[in-house]
Order: C-alpha cells, then structure tokens, then sequence
C-alpha cells in the first residue's frame, strides 16, 4: 500500500502535534504512541487519512493500525518528521506505558511482551506439524496413510516432524530468552537456563507418566533427599518462575561483585543457584500449579461444554481489546505441555473468521471508496488469522458489525467445544488453521468455520438496517 509524507504529517497532527507525543514504536500492524494527553486526539480527521485503517486506545498507548508492511515504512517517516530516535523508543515506550496502566495492565504487558516475540516460532511449528499430519494420518487422502501409500515420502514426513516439534520440546528455551529480556536479564543465561530443563540427560515430560506408573523415575540423591530427575519439555510455567529467580539473582550479583570479577562469578553462580532451585523447588511447585489449572479448565469444560465455548467464543473478541488474550496464550501453550491438545485454541479460529466476515459484510454496506478498500483488504488478513484492522478499523467503528461478529464466534465456539474439537498445536488463527485440528474432529471444524462467517455476514447485514451510525 502507497502513502505520502503528508499523509504521515496529518498522523502526526491528528495525534495533537508532535509535541503531544511522549514517544513511539510499532509491531506488526500498529502504531503505538503514548501521548501526553489522548483527549485531543482528532480521531475523525484520523479516519479521513487513507493509510489509516483505525484507531484505538489500550494498556497505555494510542494504537493507529496501519497494517502489515506498511506500517514499518510510515513509522520510519513517522520518526523523521518527529525526530523519535528509533534505537531507544521501544524502552522509552514499555516504561512510558507502564507509569501510565494499573497492576493488572502491567502484568497484561508483560505476558504480551514474554510471548509475542516467540510467537511466529510456535505458529511456523504448528502449521508445519499440521502438514505432518497431512502425510502421515489415515483417512485424509486416501484410506492408510500418504507415507504408506508412498514409502518415499517418510523421510519428508520424518523430517517435517523434526522440525515442527523442536519449537514446543525446546519451549523452554524460546520462553527462557524472551522472558530473560523482559524482566532485565541477560538472554543468553536464559536460552541456557532453558537449555538445562530440556537436557537430554532428564528424563522427558512426555513420558514421566509412564515412568511413574512403573516406579522408573530416576532421581538424584541429595544427601538422602531424593530428587526427581525430570525435564520440563513444552512447559510454560517452570521456565517463566525460573528465569524470573535467575533475573533477581543476577542483577543482585551485579550490584555487589567488582566488574573485573563479573565475567568468572555472575553467570556460574546465577545458573547454578537457579538450577538447583528448579529442580528441588521451583519445577515442583509450578507444574502442581500448572497441572491444577489445565486440570480446573478441562474440568470446566468437561462439566458444561456448550456453556465453556460459548462464552469463550463470545468473550474471545472482547478480551483482544483489552489485551486478557495473551493470558489465555500461555494457558494454550500449557494444555498442550500438559494434555498434549488444546481445546482453547480453535475458538480462537472461530473469532477471527467471525471478524473478518463481519467487516466483510461490510464492505456491501461502504459507500464510499476508501472504507470498502479497508473493510475488504481486512477481512482478507482476519481469515489469515490478523484481525486488528477489521477489529479496530471497521467492526468497532460501527459497533453493530462487532456485536454480529461475537454472535457468530460465540455460536461456532460452543459447537466445535461440545464436539469436543481439538488442536494439538496453536497454528494459523484463519482458514488455514484445520491443519493444527486433531482429524477426528476435521468435520465439525470446518461448520464451526462455516457458521462463524455466515452468521456474522448476514446479521452484519440485518443490524445495519437498524443502525443509528449508517456507513
């Protein structure tokens, strides 16, 4: 997409002027400014600048959606014109957001800011482990298996395996580096952290069960204190406690040993002391907690299903606005460590089709040029799993597109929940996403996919005979 500086210039503007901008930064779709004062923020003359595709305020910041692309781009012009130093706005950015959001909004942040990042390394492993299943599942093109059928295809399949399954066995590393970052550590000492809960010489997650059904478990003996020799592959909450603990006692050794002797005492002592804290203490404890919420999740849905999907599937949307998905992330990255499923995460499919297809119904409903463009380019990336623009660019604009949009993810969500659909990994949150869904429930899937872009396309179009805001 084309932009001009002027345009970029009216941004800045609409925006109270460069002197009302505290600072500034970007992700994948978005501007994100903290402002001195949001009050005077033209949101009108905003909607008028044809790069814009909306506008919203969350957690701290003022968010302009540009879009995917493109917003790399503005923001460079963005920051000449307002003569941001790009090299330490994104600091400047989290802590000016930080003093201006409650407890709850900070600790919201900082899961976004643990779990974005690794992102695109768990979605590449789900979309590739959903190819896997493609080549080595019955039933799918043919009644046994492609790599059956087709002896030369196993090596590809093997491989493909390999490489899709090393993002969520390795988790701990990915979250240990990007957990180390966040809290102010160095994020080697976390990759190395992560490195130490997947030794290959502990004994892997996946199969402690079976070892303990066995009496099989190796352990450690600690001055006749026994201690389970266990590792944390696909775990969430061991790593992030971890590296929390490494963090704090880093830094405290930091302030206290002479910087000629940082480089021999710092390291060794943090991870030694952080290990050994993991194994005994910190691993323990966490997977009892992590193992007592999937299970009061699992249990919540198994008790009440239609009630559980429906309300997630209602609420999915909503929480976007107020960043309480990313929450919900680590809980998917957790029953998949845990159950080896998440039953969370095809809602999710559900939501973002059910956006995309209300803004589609509007892109029928536009008048003028430039808000049919947004409303069509946008929920071409909501049904690829990117829902801002058609969330914040048109469905919340317009209010009765969004209320359509819950109706019919809430619908679909309670469906695919009662018939009990799962995904063995988070993958592609669009169209392409039956790929990550466990075959059994490929059929079901698909009409949950079907009504969250039918419903929300015809009741987009019923609300807005009715509606007192007409496009």
């Amino acid at each position: 997409m084309s932009f001009s500086r002027e345009e970029v210039q009216k941004i800045i503007d609409a925006v109270g002027g460069k002197e009302n901008i505290i600072t500034a930064t970007h992700c994948v779709t978005r501007l994100r400014l903290v402002l001195k004062d949001e009050k005077i923020v033209d949101e009108a003359a905003l909607d008028n600048i044809d790069v814009v595709k909306g506008s919203f305020s969350a957690n701290g910041q003022f968010q302009v959606i540009i879009g995917t692309g493109t917003v790399e781009k503005v923001f460079a012009v963005f920051a000449e014109l307002t003569g941001i130093d790009t090299d330490t706005t994104k600091e400047e950015v989290k802590q000016a957001s930080a003093e201006k959001s409650n407890w709850f909004q900070k600790a919201l942040l900082g899961l976004a800011e643990i779990f974005v990042p690794i992102l695109p390394a768990i979605i590449t492993a789900g979309l590739l482990l959903g190819v896997n299943n493609l080549l080595t599942g019955p039933d799918i093109f043919m009644k046994q298996p492609v790599i059956e059928a087709y002896p030369q295809w196993a090596g590809v399949a093997d491989m493909i395996n390999i490489i899709a399954g090393t993002a969520f066995a390795f988790l701990p590393v990915l979250v240990g580096w990007s957990a180390s970052k966040k809290f102010g550590g160095s994020p080697l000492l976390g990759i190395v952290l992560g490195l130490v809960l997947v030794n290959p010489a502990l004994l892997n997650a996946y199969g402690l069960a079976d070892a303990r059904l066995a009496g099989d478990v190796p352990t450690w003996n600690l001055f006749g204190w026994h201690i389970e020799k266990v590792g944390y592959q696909a775990q969430v909450l061991p790593i992030l406690a971890a590296t929390y603990v490494l963090v704090k006692i880093e830094l405290f050794l930091k302030k206290r040993i002479a910087d000629s002797f940082q480089l021999l005492l710092v390291a060794p002592i943090s991870l030694l002391v952080t290990g050994i804290l993991s194994f005994i203490v910190i691993g323990p404890v966490t997977m009892f907690i992590a193992n007592l919420i999937t299970t009061g999740i699992v249990n919540i849905f198994d008790f009440a299903p239609a009630l559980g999907g429906l309300i997630y599937g209602t609420l999915y949307a909503p929480l976007v606005i107020t960043g309480m998905h990313h929450l919900f992330l680590a809980v998917d990255l957790q029953l998949i460590g845990s159950t080896g499923s998440t039953f969370l995460w095809p809602i999710v499919v559900m939501s973002n089709l059910a956006q995309g297809a209300a803004a589609l119904a509007m892109f029928f409903i536009f008048k003028k040029k430039k808000d049919r463009s947004l409303a069509g380019t946008s929920a071409l990336t909501a049904s690829l799993g990117v829902t801002e623009p058609a969330m914040f660019g048109v469905n919340l604009r317009y209010r009765y597109p969004f209320y359509a949009a819950i109706i019919g993810s809430g619908v679909a969500g309670c469906i695919i929940t009662v018939a009990k659909v799962k995904a063995f990994s988070i993958g592609v949150g669009g169209l392409p996403g039956i790929v990550s869904i466990m075959k059994p429930g490929w059929a079901i899937f698909a009409l949950g996919m079907l009504l969250a872009i039918v419903i929300p396309f015809i009741l987009t179009l019923i609300f807005s005979k009715f509606a007192k805001q007409k496009a």
